[in-house]
């Protein structure tokens, strides 16, 4: 089976962005392929085509891929969307814990593009879309293997366009702030808590609540995601919605050591 109209894959969309995400690239003409790591529990959605995917592993990547191309012969976008959050001061997180974080948010990305990228070459056409967030260019503490992972994101998408452009592919990056949903009430915990950090990490975790209570909503992202996929001319970064765009000028224009001190202000640290 082939079809005439765009493929857009898009990775961890059994709920929030990602679910939304499909949905609205449903509505911009694309047939859609939505995983997760159980669709059988997934209530159904108008065009969207769901399939198993563990990020993690190898050969799930490679099945997908594999059953997404012998379905509809072509695959248009992939939306790195999969990820896993995770909380604590950086001394209280594992190294197996860090690792775990960067398997689903960093490897998961280049797995999945090592498996769609060879399709969109023969095409000479294709966007891979990759899910970063403001903390992709911005420090937070007691996050910080999540911070760095997609810090790492940004680098690895920025650098991989310029391999692409050749080919009639782009690489690009969506940064969403605090987004209502369930992401930050799933992320992982610190496995060894110690009592030097425990206060500091209490005031962090009541104010990335609040962050998310009063977050955007996951059709902000979604819309910079199809913008994203669709735009004639791309941009490489999309921030989504008004607080990403807006601490994407804090940080480019205010000075280092003032922004230190926000950042510091807004987590209720000391010192």
């Amino acid at each position: 089976m082939t079809t005439d109209r765009p493929v857009a894959l898009v990775t961890g969309a059994s709920s929030g962005i990602g679910r939304v995400t499909a949905s609205a690239l449903v509505a911009a003409g694309f047939d859609v392929v939505g995983t997760g790591r159980d669709t059988s529990r997934v209530t159904p959605l108008g065009g969207v085509t769901f399939l198993d995917l563990d990020v993690t592993s190898d050969a799930s990547v490679t099945g997908v891929v594999q059953q997404v191309i012998a379905r509809f012969g072509r695959i248009d976008v992939l939306v790195n969307n999969a990820g896993v959050g995770s909380t604590g001061a950086a001394e209280e997180t594992s190294v197996a814990q860090a690792q775990s974080v960067f398997d689903t948010n960093v490897f998961g990305v280049v797995r999945l593009v090592k498996e769609v990228l060879p399709h969109m070459r023969a095409a000479r056409r294709g966007r891979i879309v990759n899910i970063s967030s403001v903390l992709g260019f911005i420090p937070q503490p007691y996050m910080a293997a999540y911070a760095a992972s997609k810090h790492a994101v940004e680098g690895y998408t920025e650098s991989l366009d310029h391999e692409v452009r050749d080919h009639g592919v782009r690489a690009l990056i969506v940064e969403p702030a605090y987004t209502r949903t369930g992401f930050e009430a799933n992320s992982a915990k610190p496995e060894t808590p110690l009592h030097a950090y425990a206060k500091q990490r209490q005031a962090v975790d009541r104010v990335l609540a609040d962050a998310v209570r009063n977050g955007d909503d996951p059709a902000v992202v979604a819309k910079a995601i199809v913008a994203a996929a669709t735009d004639a001319r791309p941009k490489l970064r999309y921030t989504a919605g008004s607080m990403a765009g807006r601490v994407s000028a804090l940080r480019r224009f205010v000075p280092a050591r003032a922004f230190d001190k926000q950042i510091r202000k807004i987590n209720q640290l000391t010192g």
